[in-house]
């Protein structure tokens, strides 16, 4: 396989700024294709000019996904545009007038660029996105180096989370290490590489706040784009000479007595009864994730079938798809991006679908970012920071006020409320349209629950394949495989030579799937009994000490925004921890039980007003109780706000010298 970061890097040096200043050749081409919602800011911000964010020139709000870079301006005032900002950058980049906007500036354009008032709790997080306010944890003091040492971090796993707390880490100069079970960074984007993995959220949104690229060559990016941009910043960063991979956590045992944790490795594969070795630290982090344990599906007589047989998550090496009759167990979000880009090597292609899909036109999901937008993203300041913005809006929290219960919604079986009825009615009409010659199929690909309860897919084309005469969606359930194929409940029998089971991943016990101790040498697998994860903010649990966890319970986002930029909160909540506990000289945190509680009362009463409590359908959200214990209820700015500081308060503080409870 070629090289992701490789190929990247030779990508981001193609379009590195030239030392000689603006071609003003090129700016004038670059600009043609600038986004002018976006370009008005970097007008005002260079100038300070007020004019450039008033009346006539604000843009008009604009919904859908990618806006429309036009920002609803005749053609005279997108020249008008156009022409001011070659005059000005054309002269060489001059320094900003607003160089940092503050909170009342920040809101006062965010509400001009996006044609709509925005509520003041998003400008000192957008201030910080940004980059123009620091968040980052800091010391008040210039630290000890042995305290340094004595608090070392582990961490368990290299995927995004992993490898952003090492990142902060590394700038604090704390003592940190981890560990990986495969041989490079990238988690789940390493392991996923079935044809057409990609991303559904813009990759300028989803990638790290201190680690931009403006060199992506799609707005959504495919699989090896996105691992090139996590291998090369690993690189970059020199976060590699800190990472043991192959190697994994056999068993890790919290010591009461010198409070730290006594962590057993091994090579990952090793034999059960293999001699391990112990490491001991101050911290344990969690940053396995939600998806790195595929489903175990069990049907009678998979052991029988001759061919490949294999889940998506674990596809193998040279595959041979060509003239080959494939079945896919699933229609979620890795069967809707693998089966249109098999399609056309395959001789047939059978779908097994147990529950259909909500799935939105996303026309933007192919479209590539142009080398004109990629110089203005690399060159022109502010440029970059505001595109992020609109995507940060539009995939974010503005989707989460319309799936809450409305008790006087005529129509529950259906929809939510009035507004998701619509969202119902739209998708619904997209169906009807594309499947328009196929009744039969407009039956099968309809669901019966309300639009969001499950994952929103992103249709790619998935709607025009199932039209194809050599693709077969079947909803008959699969009640056993022989040695050629499968056979569903009515009794019919088609043939295949190859299997993949699209059928997701154990999220029930989420870090419990560690062998992790605690107090009393309670394991986290006891206290997540009953398929019932938990923990404070998403991040720590009580009797754990010391123990954190990246995208832990109710962390995950089923109603827009970024991964990335949840796991940076998580990752600024655990620094500025450690760095108060270290301040502090205190050696251990442990929850307080009733703040934990306290939390976790207050998530579930959220999220029994939200779309993942409805009646009558199953989500991989829910426990097997009905719990929700998978995503976050919370927009994106509260859960920013609830873990921007650390509070200690809420966390009993143990030292060694006392031997006791300092808090």
């Amino acid at each position: 396989m070629a090289c992701p970061a490789c190929e990247v890097q030779e990508l981001n040096d193609s379009f590195a700024p030239a030392d000689a200043g603006i071609d003003p050749q090129r700016l004038r081409e670059a600009l043609a294709d600038a986004d002018l919602r976006v370009l008005l800011m970097v007008l005002h911000q260079l100038t300070g000019d007020r004019r450039w964010i008033s009346d006539p020139l604000l843009p008009r709000r604009d919904v859908r996904l990618i806006a429309d870079e036009s920002a609803g301006f005749d053609e005279a005032t997108q020249r008008l545009i156009r022409d001011a900002a070659f005059e000005l950058l054309s002269r060489g980049v001059p320094s900003p007038a607003i160089a940092r906007p503050d909170d009342a500036k920040i809101l006062e354009m965010m509400s001009a660029c996006l044609g709509e008032a925005v509520d003041p709790a998003y400008a000192p997080m957008v201030r910080e996105d940004m980059g123009v306010a620091d968040g980052d944890a800091h010391w008040s003091a210039e630290p000890d180096p042995d305290l340094l040492q004595q608090s070392r971090v582990l961490i368990i796993g290299a995927g995004v989370s992993g490898l952003g707390l090492a990142m902060q880490l590394q700038r604090l100069g704390i003592a940190y290490q981890i560990i990986e079970r495969n041989e490079d960074v990238g988690g789940t984007w390493l392991e996923n590489r079935y044809p057409g993995a990609g991303v559904d959220t813009p990759n300028l949104f989803y990638s790290w706040s201190s680690q931009r690229n403006p060199h992506w060559t799609r707005y959504f990016s495919l699989r090896d784009e996105i691992l090139g941009y996590l291998q090369g910043t690993a690189t970059r960063v020199g976060l590699r000479e800190h990472i043991r991979f192959g190697t994994e956590m056999r068993r890790a045992d919290w010591d009461e007595q010198r409070l730290l944790w006594r962590v057993q490795l091994a090579p990952t594969g090793a034999a059960p009864d293999a001699v391990c070795e112990t490491l001991e630290v101050r911290y344990l982090v969690s940053a396995i994730g939600h998806i790195s344990e595929p489903n175990q599906t069990r049907i009678d007589g998979m052991q029988d079938f001759q061919g490949p047989m294999f889940h998506s998550a674990r596809w193998p090496d040279r595959l041979e798809l060509a003239g080959k009759r494939v079945a896919i167990l699933g229609t979620g979000a890795t069967a809707m991006q693998l089966a249109p880009a098999i399609i056309e090597q395959v001789a047939q292609l059978t779908i097994y679908q147990r529950t259909a899909q909500w799935a939105r036109p996303t026309p933007e999901l192919r479209r590539e970012v142009s080398p004109a937008a990629r110089w203005l993203f690399a060159n022109v300041p502010f440029y970059a920071q505001w595109y992020r913005f609109t995507l940060f809006w539009r995939y974010g929290d503005g989707l989460l006020r319309f799936l809450r219960k409305d008790s006087q919604w005529p129509h529950p079986e259906r929809s939510l409320n009035r507004v998701n009825d619509k969202h119902r009615e739209q998708m619904t009409e997209h169906i009807r349209t594309v499947l328009a010659s196929r009744p039969d199929l407009v039956d099968k690909c309809v669901p019966d629950y309300p639009p969001y309860g499950k994952r929103i897919l992103l249709d790619n084309g998935w709607y025009d394949m199932l039209l194809r005469n050599d693709v077969e969606l079947v909803t008959e359930p699969v009640s056993r495989f022989d040695a050629d194929g499968a056979v569903t409940a009515d009794g019919q029998h088609r043939a295949h030579d190859v299997v993949v089971l699209a059928t997701g991943f154990s999220i029930a016990k989420l870090s419990a799937r560690l062998d992790i101790r605690g107090l009393g040498g309670r394991t986290l697998a006891e206290a997540w009994a009953d398929d019932n994860p938990r923990a404070y903010l998403g991040i720590t649990v009580p009797d754990f000490p010391n123990l954190f966890i990246l995208y832990g319970p109710n962390t995950n986002l089923g109603h827009g925004g970024s991964a990335i930029f949840h796991a940076e909160c998580q990752v600024r909540y655990i620094t500025r921890s450690i760095v108060q506990a270290i301040e502090h000289r205190v050696q251990a945190l442990d929850v307080k039980r009733a703040v934990h509680d306290a939390w976790i009362a207050k998530v579930d009463e959220e999220h029994a007003q939200l779309i993942w409590t409805h009646p009558g359908m199953s989500t991989w959200y829910r426990n097997q109780h009905g719990r929700v214990v998978s995503t976050s209820p919370f927009r994106l700015v509260d859960y920013w706000r609830m873990t921007h500081e650390a509070d200690l308060d809420n966390y009993r503080q143990l030292t060694v010298q006392e031997g006791a409870d300092t808090g």
